[in-house]
């Protein structure tokens, strides 16, 4: 499953898609007020605008502290500003979220990202901020154990599926974790379990080739990147990274 699409049917949580169906001048289920519904449909109609998205998100949070759609807010604020490439700002709404529910299953993969993508290797702080990823990673996971169904216009295929990308993102990241850490076997184990889980998942391919190659099993990387290069409609810039890594395992 694309990222995308994963979004898609996934942050669209406690079923706000339906709520595009309903009459302006009806309550929205879990409103209180005229008021509050007009706010939170506000924020289902800016979704795919990052900007209008963190507007409606604020106006809704400040007019109605307690409304029930607090965390999907939050949610859907953290998600703007990561696409706005506010990894800060996105790092604070994200953690905002698990703060209205430790349960949430879809921000902490987000969180341990960002961890991970600025962690540098000099950092004094390095080992700290992994273990804080890792604890993010495993906690999508852990979640996910006990995780409803968010929206009850998914299918219970598409709920699965939706989960088993999860999952595969969070080895992912582990993977990411451990090919900070210089541990390349450790990384190569985790993108595998990442692939296997979402087979038609590029990102993964390429990622357990770089993991590979640093291992020195270099033949094994070049197979991988052969078949995500064969593939014709890949992105240009995991094209180019494919390309790369196939370049260097070939030197050896």
């Amino acid at each position: 499953m694309k990222r995308t699409i994963l979004t898609g049917i996934l942050a669209l949580a406690t079923g706000t898609t339906a709520l595009l169906a309903q009459q302006q001048q009806q309550l929205i289920p879990g409103t209180k007020s005229a008021g509050e519904s007009q706010a939170v449909m506000a924020l289902m109609q800016a979704q795919g605008n990052p900007d209008g998205t963190i507007k409606a998100a604020e106006e809704l949070l400040s007019k109605y502290a307690d409304t029930t759609f607090k965390e999907t807010a939050l949610l859907f604020e953290a998600n703007a500003y990561q696409t706005k490439g506010d990894v800060d700002k996105a790092t604070v709404y994200g953690e905002q979220v698990l703060a209205a529910n430790p349960k949430n299953f879809q921000v902490p993969n987000m969180l341990g990202t960002m961890i991970v993508q600025k962690t540098r290797e000099n950092d004094l702080d390095k080992e700290e901020r992994l273990a804080k990823a890792e604890k993010y990673f495993h906690m999508t996971m852990d979640n996910l154990k006990t995780a409803v169904k968010p929206n009850p216009q998914l299918s219970d295929a598409q709920w699965e599926e939706g989960k088993k990308f999860l999952i595969a993102d969070a080895h992912n990241g582990l993977g990411m974790v451990a090919l900070t850490r210089k541990k390349y076997d450790a990384a190569a184990s985790e993108f595998k379990v990442a692939v296997e889980t979402q087979p038609d998942e590029p990102t993964f391919q390429v990622r357990l080739a770089s993991a590979l190659q640093q291992a020195g099993k270099n033949d094994e990387a070049i197979a991988i990147c052969d078949k995500v290069l064969a593939n014709p409609n890949l992105h240009p810039q995991i094209k180019q990274v494919a390309t790369s890594i196939k370049a260097q395992a070939s030197k050896k």
